[in-house]
């Protein structure tokens, strides 16, 4: 990278590339003032802005330094701009205590391509479209032309958009071999709808920007998780099968397990989320958040995990960062000043749909310490728990809330997800079970790579819709690979279920073929389990599920190694098929199929009714997986019946005898 700098004509330059430019006719930086406006209700956020000032800055005074140079912008802020190498640090300096609004003008070309902000459900490609950054339920349904998005919208507002998430990143890679990352935690939008310019804004002026260049994509996102963070490796004992999401007491929900051994279906662990009791509301059976086993449901628990470990099998458990008003542990934690609170010194209490619960102020040392020890360590790891969901994080409201750091709730917002996720890493580092036991999130931001040891996609609607079924999970994947978070997964079947949307045998099967093909598999029965499919009950799906499960395990050493990969270089484990294709421009639009590794091809059938599905393949000799044909470049339609999701590899990968010998030993779907 280079700085041009002549007078107060500045440009950024990567090679030939102009990325940053700001002339007398032109300019880079614009501030102002505005007036939001914020409402939560139970996790999704309604916010409106009115920006009463916004103007241009432009370069008034420039000096060269060592590295660098130094510009005034218009009195309003200071710059300084350094380099190191193919790096680019942007450090700015409000000069004007009035500004809280702040847009950066990136220079754009037509054709590029942009990835990241997270994980985003909808769009990898987020060219044509704006999106706000800043976590949240994402939805259900998410789709405002629907009736599903249309009816919770009415009743609980929270339909969602194609923008919600609950893991948003001021971070995108571009298809110019540049990231771009705005250190700031505020609500931000970055708007990718300009031909020739991508508008970033963030409320507020901005600590820092860094812009890296790479010669190739692999590199870039070396790079960029070099300066974020990597996750860690999984256990070892998660790619030994399945993980069976169940629960109603140790009694039902072991009998599934050994019911599903019976049946040949390889197990590695239990995953029961209402370890801790539960509770019932309108949206469906729900958690006891009183975060200690519940010793009517499941009877001496740690007595139970270690029958559970001489099978083979572990115990997952579930936890969040807050806790229930009516429970005991709420009332030692209250003791202990856990909570954040209110500006009259009370404890801030947050609904949860129907429940009231204290939130963790994890900015206070004190209380991320006593939360790290007493329900990490002690009620979790503490009985012999393997793992567990560490759920939520979005639910950070903004009105009265007064945070131990003292910054402000819409700083701290975007920021909390992070901490959630350190306080979780921290519990398994220091109890020496890093690589032992693990935790998965739906909820994320800036820092979240390093301390999160699996991604999971959030709460996915039971069905193929097109911004809230299973190629949902696809995308998001995909996105959070760009974002630095490679390890991910998803509820098999999904989880949301409202009104007449439930879950079939179908769409639980396409999405157990499609998991086959993912670094983890773990069922979920939904919230409402009654009325949906659930594959104990079928048994011609518990005999496919096996076959599913054996190709999962066959594929552990591709997983080790892919997984020690994104720990390493922070290549993730699923991959963008222009990752190992820059030449192709058809791989850069591609959201719906993906790579493992450089030359495997997995294109999951994500619709439902079909029995054939067409896939793009880029330059090589491929293989399909459950026939042998062979196949080149472009695109063909394959026989995809249930159970087999379209796989394709390279006649000359490495782990070409691998997949042979699972044609040979698992055979096609039938």
């Amino acid at each position: 990278m280079k700085i041009i700098c002549n007078g107060t004509d500045f440009a950024l330059k990567n090679g030939a590339d102009i990325l940053l430019e700001s002339t007398k006719d032109n300019a880079m930086v614009y501030v102002g003032r505005g007036d939001e406006s914020v409402d939560m209700y139970r996790g999704n956020f309604f916010i409106d802005d009115y920006v009463t000032q916004r103007r241009p800055l432009y370069v008034t005074a420039a000096r060269e330094t060592s590295g660098g140079w130094e510009l005034d912008l218009g009195g309003e802020l200071a710059l300084t701009v350094q380099l190191d190498g193919d790096c680019a640090r942007l450090s700015f300096q409000s000069k004007n205590p009035d500004i809280n609004r702040f847009w950066l003008r990136v220079n754009a070309v037509p054709g590029e391509h942009c990835y990241g902000c997270g994980e985003q459900m909808s769009y990898f490609d987020l060219r044509g479209r704006h999106f706000p950054l800043w976590t949240s339920e994402p939805g259900v349904g998410r789709d405002k032309s629907t009736e599903l998005t249309w009816r919770y919208d009415q009743d609980c507002r929270g339909g969602g958009d194609y923008y919600n998430t609950n893991f948003p990143q001021p971070t995108f890679v571009s298809s110019r071999h540049y990231y771009l990352h705005i250190d700031s935690t505020a609500y931000a939008d970055f708007d990718f709808r300009h031909e020739d310019f991508h508008e970033l804004q963030v409320w507020e002026v901005p600590g820092s920007v860094r812009i890296e260049a790479a010669p190739t994509f692999v590199e870039l996102l070396e790079r960029l998780t070099g300066f974020l963070g990597r996750q860690p490796e999984l256990p070892e004992w998660i790619y030994n099968g399945l993980i069976i999401g169940v629960q109603g007491g140790s009694e039902r929900s072991f009998g599934i397990v050994d019911r599903s051994i019976e049946k040949g279906i390889k197990v590695s662990g239990v995953w029961c989320q209402d370890w801790a009791g539960v509770r019932y509301t309108s949206f469906g059976k729900r958690l006891n958040w009183n975060w200690h086993y519940n010793d009517q449901l499941y009877p001496d628990l740690p007595g139970q995990i270690e029958t559970l470990h001489a099978k083979g099998v572990k115990f997952l458990a579930y936890a969040t960062s807050h806790l229930a008003s009516d429970g005991d542990v709420f009332r030692q934690a209250e003791q202990a000043g856990v909570f954040a609170k209110r500006s009259d010194g009370s404890t801030y209490l947050v609904d949860f749909g129907e429940f009231d619960c204290g939130i963790a102020d994890l900015t206070d040392p004190g209380a991320f310490q006593w939360y790290k020890e007493n329900i990490l360590k002690k009620n979790l790891l503490g009985i012999g728990v393997d793992g567990w969901m560490a759920d939520f994080g979005e639910y950070i409201p903004t009105d009265d809330l007064v945070f131990a750091s003292g910054q402000s709730p819409m700083i701290e917002h975007n920021r909390y997800p992070a901490l959630w996720a350190r306080c979780n890493y921290e519990a398994l580092e220091e109890t020496g079970k890093l690589g032992q036991a693990f935790y998965f999130m739906r909820a994320g931001g800036i820092g979240s790579q390093r301390y999160c040891t699996l991604l999971w996609a959030g709460d996915q609607s039971v069905d193929f819709t097109r911004h809230d079924g299973l190629c949902t999970v696809i995308c998001a994947a995909l996105s959070a690979g760009m974002t630095g978070c490679g390890l991910t997964h998803s509820d098999i079947g999904g989880y949301t279920s409202m009104y007449d949307n439930v879950r079939t045998k179908e769409l639980f099967l396409r999405w157990a073929e499609m998991n086959a093909f993912t670094p983890v598999m773990r069922t979920h029965e939904c919230n409402r389990p009654a009325t949906n499919f659930q594959y104990y009950n079928d048994e011609d799906c518990m005999a496919k599920l096996a076959r599913l499960v054996d190709v999962y395990t066959a594929l552990a050493p591709l997983w080790k190694e892919l997984g020690a990969e994104n720990a390493q270089k922070g290549t993730p484990v699923q991959r963008p098929l222009f990752l190992h294709n820059e030449d192709d421009e058809r791989c850069y639009t591609e959201q719906f199929e993906y790579l493992l590794g450089p030359d495997i091809l997995v294109a999951p059938v994500w619709q439902g009714g079909v029995s054939e599905w067409e896939v793009y393949l880029p330059q090589g000799d491929w293989v399909h997986l459950w026939t042998g044909a062979a196949c080149g470049k472009g695109t063909h339609t394959v026989p995809a019946p249930l159970g087999d999701t379209p796989v394709f590899y390279k006649k000359s990968s490495k782990w070409a005898p691998l997949l042979d010998q699972i044609r040979v030993d698992c055979g096609a779907a039938h």
